[in-house]
């Protein structure tokens, strides 16, 4: 027998390390035809591997689950992950907001640099193979090139993701395989994820694509920095992802979130008055604003489109009222909320009601921002995992 691991991300394959550090036989099974479909995806635009931010805000950053996720982190984290990188050769530096970056800025190079470790350590890769559950004997159940096939595992370690880029294979085929055997599964929602907030057509032809430049988004307390998207629907980018688990729950529970937006964090509400307050003289409304504040075209569209019938204030500047409508749908979120319910699992993060079975990684319930906590969150769980599946195959 072997030990297995079910997904090829970066929880399934740091689980699948350890274990083969110790000298226990791997083998790893992913449904898609090469490992790290999502990770490299998420690569493309600048790998954010992790933050260099100090530990206690580093932690507070996965909410609810904080007090789950400091040990898992203590054991495996931000300055972990940067040294583990620079083990396969990938320099990284910290960017001038504390975001961690590999050098090159790329997830490529990484993703190969580990994969060659893999195969020295013997890990052994099977591509399009997807998991159907278990057999009546326990064996693991796979569909292949082949059609069925049967592996029998000494311990297995899931590491699925959650069911957002479904295209990249996660897509949430695991959870009714877990709910038949008992496991509690909090449903799975949007993280890290845009939202409709219903354009006229006009604004939407127009501003689809565009950037607002540096806002400041505020909700129930908390402030958010960065550019907004428009997209056809509604909004998206970093500093609404940072808020969106607060958003998306406000929906939830009582059916309303108004955002408000500062169009011009820098500029005091005085300041911002007294540059309306300029005689606008025969130049209209829209000329005028253009003249008076240095806002983008796309903070000005969003300033007529979210109040169209309000004569343009510093009140409205500072604090525009965005009425969302509902989260963008879960395949097309950055993350996935929601997962194995962390009361169903033990301190090693294996399946209290199925012994010798460890899960990491997205498909656990908890959710971290963008800026490196969602890959760390990952690393670190297919951490513990590998390590407690590592000493129980080698106890046996």
């Amino acid at each position: 027998m072997t030990a297995v691991v079910i997904g090829a991300g970066p929880a399934g394959l740091m689980a699948a390390e350890v274990m083969a550090k110790q000298g226990v036989a791997v083998q790893v099974f992913d449904a898609m035809p090469s490992p790290g479909r999502k990770f490299l995806l998420a690569g493309k635009g600048g790998l954010n591997l992790t933050h260099s931010e100090p530990s206690e805000r580093f932690i507070a950053r996965y909410g609810a689950a904080a007090g789950f996720m400091a040990p898992l982190l203590a054991e495996f984290g931000p300055d972990h992950l940067r040294a583990w990188a620079e083990g396969l050769g990938i320099e990284t530096f910290v960017g001038s907001s504390g975001r961690v970056f590999p050098a090159e800025m790329k997830a490529a190079p990484l993703l190969r640099a580990w994969m060659r470790r893999l195969r020295g350590l013997g890990v052994i890769l099977h591509p399009r193979r997807r998991w159907l559950g278990w057999d009546a004997a326990g064996r693991l159940r796979f569909a292949g090139p082949d059609g069925e096939e049967t592996v029998e595992a000494r311990v297995c370690v899931l590491a699925l993701g959650g069911a957002s880029w479904p295209h990249l294979g996660s897509d949430g085929g695991w959870v009714p395989l877990l709910a038949a055997r008992g496991v509690e599964v909090t449903p799975l929602r949007p993280a890290n994820c845009g939202f409709d907030l219903g354009w006229s057509a006009p604004f939407a032809q127009r501003f689809a694509g565009s950037r607002t430049g540096t806002v400041e988004l505020s909700f129930a307390g908390q402030r958010r920095r960065g550019e907004i998207t428009l997209t056809a629907t509604g909004i998206e980018g970093g500093a609404v992802y940072g808020l969106a688990a607060q958003l998306r729950d406000s929906l939830e529970s009582s059916g309303e979130a108004v955002l408000h937006v500062d169009l011009m964090p820098d500029w005091s509400a005085g300041r911002v008055a007294a540059a309306l307050a300029r005689p606008r003289g025969s130049r209209s409304l829209s000329t005028f604003l253009k003249k008076a504040l240095p806002l983008s075209a796309a903070a000005l569209g969003l300033l007529r489109e979210a109040a169209p019938a309000t004569e343009p204030s510093a009140t409205l500047i500072k604090a525009l009222p965005l009425r969302l409508l509902r989260p963008r749908p879960l395949a097309e979120a950055i993350s996935t909320a929601g997962g194995i319910a962390l009361d169903q699992l033990d301190g090693n993060l294996m399946l209290e009601g199925l012994p010798g079975t460890f899960a990491a990684g997205e498909m656990l319930d908890w959710e971290a921002p963008t800026g490196g906590y969602l890959l760390t969150g990952c690393f670190a769980t297919g951490y513990r995992a590998g390590r407690a599946a590592a000493r129980q195959c080698n106890s046996v």
